[in-house]
């Protein structure tokens, strides 16, 4: 497969991103980026939406933040934004309407958990239950959410050039398991397909490795890591390398395995916090403004 038929990002994009040079710090942007990802998947959940459908948002709104800042666009009118094309480029379409509903209550509930961290509070009292207020129709948060959201469908389209194809990798991992002679394991296959969601749905402040590794690469790390979990040896002596037949470098793999992995690392509930405060790029704005301010006075 040629890796010409959907675009990776560059050397330059990966080590200097738009939202870096505007000085939000590499494990935030990467922060955001996986807790827009999760906002993404959860809106597909609560609309009934195809996975395939979730999969191409999310890999378009990694693919944004490689050419546009943070500091410009909040991630969850990009992500609403992403799902809505999404669906059209899948033949699946969404109304609108219903998509806003379930952002307004997605975002509403992460105002929820930045007001009220889930547990027990300092005084001892339990924190409330979150609580959804549907909003009016004909009040200034639709038309709000509705602007945004025609918005960032228009910026994602101008600014990836129109260039929103995406291959998924699915259909290439039943080929490749077929090939190795694999598809009778029923258990290889379902550990290999979580592990290509597990990278896809990004819930971890990690490397975007659709947005940087070719398909069969990424296939070839969720095969790795599926058979040696499950202890089943496939040919790798330098004569023959099981890889090589899918034309994957074998640093390249094991660096997509490595950025798998990580993805089941917790994180720090101070972390998590402070992305649930940086949706909008109001936040982000006013976080860049009180962090100079810090770093002048220190």
């Amino acid at each position: 497969m040629s890796t010409s038929l959907y675009p990776l990002a560059s050397l330059a994009q990966i080590e200097k991103t738009p939202s870096r040079e505007d000085g939000i710090p590499e494990e935030l942007e990467l922060d955001l980026r996986a807790f827009g990802c999760k906002l993404i998947h959860e809106a597909g959940v609560l609309l009934r939406q195809k996975q395939v459908a979730v999969a191409t948002a999310q890999i378009l709104f990694q693919r944004f933040w490689y050419v546009t800042s943070m500091k410009q666009f909040g991630i969850g009118d990009i992500g609403m934004g992403a799902l809505y094309l999404a669906s059209k480029l899948e033949e699946c379409p969404v109304r609108m309407r219903d998509l806003i509903n379930v952002y307004d209550l997605l975002l509403q509930r992460t105002a929820h958990k930045l007001k009220h961290p889930p547990g027990i509070s300092s005084a001892g009292v339990p924190c409330p239950e979150f609580k959804y207020i549907p909003m009016s129709y004909f009040g200034n948060t639709f038309y709000d959410l509705k602007d945004a959201l025609v918005v960032a469908e228009m910026q994602i389209l101008k600014r990836l050039g129109f260039n929103v194809h995406v291959v998924l990798p699915y259909g290439t991992l039943v080929n490749y398991l077929r090939l190795l002679g694999l598809t009778e394991r029923e258990d290889v296959s379902s550990k290999a397909w979580g592990f290509l969601n597990d990278a896809r749905v990004f819930l971890s402040p990690r490397t975007p490795v659709y947005a940087l590794y070719a398909v069969p690469t990424i296939v070839s790390a969720a095969i790795l890591l599926a058979t040696r979990q499950l202890a089943i040896a496939l040919p790798s002596t330098p004569e023959s390398c099981w890889w090589e037949l899918f034309d994957a470098d074998w640093e390249d793999v094991w660096s997509v395995a490595g950025y798998i992995m990580r993805l089941y690392r917790e994180r720090s509930p101070d972390d998590q916090a402070r992305v649930l405060g940086l949706v909008s790029k109001k936040g982000i704005r006013l976080w860049l403004e009180d962090n100079a301010l810090a770093n002048s006075h220190s």
